[in-house]
């Protein structure tokens, strides 16, 4: 199949105007510093976050030489002090939580047969238990009000009107949550349960005016994928995509945004695929 060429990139347009989002997994590689590329040229004001502080470091650099309102603090998602501390200092900085974007994930492959309880427990705490961490973190802090109900050109209308209550979660989970894949079955168990924590979360946060979704990408291009997936496998899972091409980290990160901003106000429990291979 000849692959269809990369659409041309979609300026901003202010949908996140005044808002503040955390970003996780977000040291510039992939779909979480896209996001927040994303987010800071639609208007938000973002910190960013990663367990790698000083690729952290460099790309919060990178970003605040083009963008006001980016600031970075390192976290690792598997510990529930550093988890806290990201959202606090959201809350501190800026006065107020809007958005947050889980997007922490591990992955690897090893057939079920010769996975180690070691394999197994690692890709689940960071992928599904740090999920878990940030979306309680997060709920915690909107449901106590630490964030208001701003919102810029198709910002979160009909939110947030009551005692500051509100904001917006979207998870980051994958197609192999539906679909099976060998060697995948820690990474793939991790991604069902995001997306079922996202349904469940997002009935609870509904009291509290808050909505939760999920995208789930399939295969988002970028240099750390290359290090860990064989060329032949790349090839393979390229050539299932309907576009015969790989999606641009961007890509997913666009939809991210449209599930951030008003314009998906009534949207809440969804997991949206950003790919054709959810089945």
């Amino acid at each position: 199949m000849t692959g269809v060429e990369s659409p041309a990139y979609v300026p901003g347009h202010g949908l996140l105007k005044g808002r503040t989002a955390v970003v996780t997994a977000a040291a510039g590689a992939g779909i979480g510093g896209a996001t927040a590329r994303r987010f800071l040229e639609e208007g938000a004001r973002v910190l960013i976050s990663d367990a790698h502080a000083r690729r952290l470091k460099e790309y919060e650099a990178e970003l605040a030489g083009e963008f006001e309102g980016v600031s970075a603090l390192a976290c690792d998602v598997t510990d529930e002090a550093q988890v806290q501390a990201l959202f606090d200092a959201a809350v501190r900085q800026h006065g107020r939580l809007d958005i947050v974007v889980n997007n922490a994930g591990l992955g690897g492959t090893s057939d079920l047969v010769d996975m180690s309880d070691e394999q197994w427990s690692k890709v689940l705490d960071v992928t599904l238990n740090g999920t878990f961490r940030c979306t309680r973190a997060a709920l915690r802090a909107f449901r106590e009000g630490g964030q208001g109900g701003e919102g810029g050109q198709g910002g979160e209308s009909g939110q947030g009107s009551e005692g500051g209550r509100g904001g917006v979660i979207v998870n980051n989970a994958s197609v192999v949550g539906w679909r099976a894949q060998a060697g995948q079955a820690h990474y793939a168990a991790a991604k069902a349960g995001v997306m079922a924590l996202t349904r469940c979360a997002a009935l609870e946060a509904a009291a509290f005016g808050v909505r939760v979704n999920a995208v789930s990408p399939s295969l988002a291009m970028h240099p750390h994928l290359v290090k860990v997936t064989t060329p032949e496998l790349l090839e393979e899972l390229t050539a299932r995509e309907a576009f015969g091409r790989y999606a641009e980290p961007w890509e997913v990160a666009n939809v991210i945004v449209f599930l951030a901003s008003g314009y998906s106000s009534y949207m809440t429990g969804e997991i949206v695929s950003v790919s054709s291979q959810h089945a």
